[in-house]
Formats: C-alpha cells, structure tokens, sequence
C-alpha cells in the first residue's frame, strides 16, 4: 500500500473510485455534478490539498483536505478495500501538513442515518467528537471536530494525532 500526494497522474483512477461510491455523497447524483467535483479534485492537487491510497496498481482510498481550513473536504474508500486502515493512513498522511495548533474538522451524516454510521464511528474512533448541527448539498450532516492543543507538535513527534 502506498499513501502519497494526488497528481492529476491519478486522476482517472481518482475519478473512477468516486464513481463507484458516489451514492454514498450527496451532491455527486449527476453527471455534471461528478464533473464539477473532478474540477475540484485538480483545484486540491494544484494545493497540495489530495492524497490517495494505491494497492494492486490502482487507487484505493481517495481524501482531500484544506490545509488553509484545517478541514476534511471528503475521505472515500474502495469497498473491497475497506477494514484495512486505508482512511487512517490517508490521515495520518494529511494531519502533519494542517495547522498542528488549530482544530480539524470534517462533515458527516447525522445520527440515526444509517449511511453515515461507518463514518461516524470511523471519525470517532480516531479522536473526532461531534460538533455542530448542518447542512451540505440540501443533506442534513454534523459537524466533527478533532481538538488539537499546545502538545501538538509533541503529538507530531510521537505520530500521534
């Protein structure tokens, strides 16, 4: 498994992993929309904003991040792939290149949605407490929140996140 920086290299195999698990994101129905969302895929790449998961010569997990934002845009995982620690390795990639003082944060579906229950348990298990009440893309979600602190670059130093 290789954790790394997405390039538009990775694109097609970027773009066809969240083609196969786009029903799990609102916002990604149409095919416009999944356009629009590639556009956006080049704009984090040019920020150094995408990492990817490659396994067996294609990309696995997908997550892209605003470092200016200390925010997890959208963090995917091939199903096969899945229960292999893809999406802490992909954070573990991208929390050293957020600001290590500022707390990181991330959306997901509310409580009760089943859609959202892996997620949520995901962002839980990693140190992420739940946040605010919102919505994305006519979609109620929450808001997840992962506290950081003075220690932070200790934590860095350590790997702990």
């Amino acid at each position: 498994m290789e954790i790394k920086l997405g390039t538009p290299r990775e694109l097609e195999g970027w773009m066809a992993l969240v083609s196969a698990v786009k029903d799990a994101f609102p916002g990604l129905e149409t095919r416009e929309a999944l356009e629009d969302h590639k556009k956006t895929v080049l704009s984090f790449m040019d920020r150094g904003g995408a990492v990817c998961a490659l396994a067996e010569g294609r990309i696995v997990g997908v997550l892209l991040f605003s470092a200016d934002e200390n925010v997890l845009c959208f963090l995917a995982v091939d199903p096969a792939f899945r229960r292999q620690h893809i999406a802490a390795d992909m954070l573990s990639f991208a929390l050293p290149l957020m600001d290590l003082k500022r707390d990181v944060t991330v959306t997901t579906y509310r409580e009760g949605d089943p859609a959202g229950a892996p997620a949520r348990a995901f962002y839980q298990s990693i140190g992420f407490s739940e946040g605010k009440l919102t919505e994305e893309f006519g979609s109620p979600v929450q808001e997840f929140v992962l506290h950081r602190d003075e220690n932070a670059e200790e934590q860095k130093e350590r790997g702990h996140y």
